[in-house]
């Protein structure tokens, strides 16, 4: 699942215009998708304090 969510196009869509529609569906989407959630936990505490400063993330502290 990680590889999955690393290589996610609508995460890289969001990357590029998070203000788009589709950017914003994406990130509504990880506050509750299975998927990232696996992703985020496998991530060291470094890169987990990186992805909650991107994408103003607060969940699984």
């Amino acid at each position: 699942m990680a590889q999955a969510c690393e290589n996610c196009k609508f995460r890289a869509h969001y990357d590029a215009k998070p203000n788009s529609v589709l950017g914003r569906i994406w990130r509504w989407h990880i506050n509750f998708c299975p998927g990232w959630k696996s992703y985020f936990t496998s991530q060291s505490p470094e890169r987990q304090a990186e992805l909650r400063k991107q994408y103003n993330f607060e969940k699984y502290q």
